[in-house]
């Protein structure tokens, strides 16, 4: 069957995040292992993440990747530091993402993947600390399902298989814990979408098409799904 690629970026505005504050926490253990220089190096990469939300909310996204970008080095710092330390792990994942949709709301595809790829153990991690945090959860399934477009578009079946898996396995937990949800519904069916490509399970892809069918009959199919089913359906609607 002809790859039927979902659009990159189905998730362009990144999650509004509190970055953390080390001025505040000098005294801690974990900030102590920190020196001052670090520590007020992170505290201007807070002021830099904010700067770049306010450009990002605002559509200027080239001053948005200039601040993100001169914000990552000393975030990547704290989280080497202290990698237990979860809401370091938590900024650093979110600054990746929101430089990506920056990157990516100019066409800059080849960024957009490599800061994808950078993210994901730190979104596992987060995920994996918080495992009723349903936003984590669908923004990882989501960067899993573009990384395997990228692989898919490239012929690359192999490499994309496990991505779109990990993503099945994010998105059903969702779905079950809250099945009306349009934005599980849809990250669910990307999933299924995809892996109904790279796997060689047919009940994948009877189960996108149906999914697929009911969300274009109920209306709840967004913009980046409804090409592919009507696609894989050959159904055409208004």
């Amino acid at each position: 069957m002809r790859p039927c690629l979902s659009a990159f970026l189905i998730f362009a505005a990144p999650v509004a995040v509190a970055a953390p504050a080390f001025a505040q926490d000098a005294a801690a253990p974990a900030a102590a292992q920190m020196t001052p220089e670090q520590i007020a190096a992170f505290n201007q990469a807070v002021t830099d993440f904010t700067a770049g939300q306010t450009a990002q909310q605002a559509g200027d996204n080239a001053t948005a990747v200039a601040k993100y970008d001169a914000a990552l080095p000393a975030i990547r710092t704290a989280v080497e530091v202290d990698p237990s330390k979860i809401d370091n792990v938590n900024f650093l994942a979110n600054a990746l993402y929101a430089d990506a949709a920056a990157y990516g709301a100019q066409g800059q595809m080849d960024k957009v993947i490599a800061l994808y790829g950078e993210s994901l153990p730190h979104w596992r991690k987060v995920v994996e600390a918080k495992p009723t945090d349903t936003a984590s959860r669908n923004i990882l399934a989501g960067i899993l399902i573009q990384m395997g477009n990228q692989k898919l578009g490239a012929q690359d079946k192999a490499g994309a298989d496990p991505l779109y898996q990990e993503a099945l396995t994010l998105a059903r937990k969702s779905v079950a814990e809250n099945g009306t949800d349009k934005v599980n519904k849809n990250i669910l069916l990307s999933a299924l979408i995809g892996a109904s490509q790279t796997a060689n399970d047919p009940a994948l892809q009877t189960e996108a098409l149906d999914l697929g069918k009911s969300m274009m009959a109920d209306g709840t199919i967004d913009a980046m799904n409804k090409p592919s089913i009507e696609a894989m359906t050959g159904q055409k609607t208004g």
